[in-house]
């Protein structure tokens, strides 16, 4: 009988559904947010807010406790360093799951597990590369229009 056994083992064995969340957990960690089948995207939201809740300690064994799921050494820095001050003053919720509907493929409900953290903020000077850029690119057009305007009155 299966009393007080919360985890949901998502058709894998122990030690697949443990990589599989590790996995997740870093991919979710490292952009924000994941879009996956709604079962393991609750699933995720437990095990996500759980290493928060670990790494806000912010102690040599939160630490080496959070990195023996996030493998990654990147993404356990930005971890600690952009992701969990935002969460100080926070006590539990860490993440969100939106359902997005069912996939067509074989009709699974996908969903989106996502941060409650802010937005990472764009630098102004990459946001002004892509200004000039688009502006470049809108002036090729209008030169481009107007030499087949001229190209077109010439033949006639």
């Amino acid at each position: 009988m299966r009393h007080q056994k919360k985890i949901k083992k998502l058709s894998r064995t122990k030690s697949h559904r443990e990589a599989m969340l590790d996995n997740m957990g870093i991919s979710l960690f490292a952009n924000r947010t994941i879009v996956t089948t709604e079962s393991k995207a609750k699933e995720l939201r437990r095990f996500a807010d759980r290493l928060i809740s670990i790494a806000k300690e912010d102690t040599l064994a939160a630490r080496r406790l959070v990195a023996k799921s996030i493998k990654s050494k990147e993404v356990l820095r930005k971890l600690f360093k952009e992701i969990i001050p935002q969460f100080k003053n926070r006590n539990s919720g860490f993440t969100r799951v939106i359902k997005m509907g069912y996939r067509r493929g074989d009709s699974a409900m996908m969903s989106i597990v996502e941060l409650l953290t802010e937005k990472p903020k764009v630098e102004k000077s990459k946001a002004g590369k892509q200004k000039a850029a688009s502006q470049k690119g809108k002036e090729m057009v209008a030169e481009k229009e107007k030499t087949d305007k001229e190209k077109t009155s010439e033949k006639q």
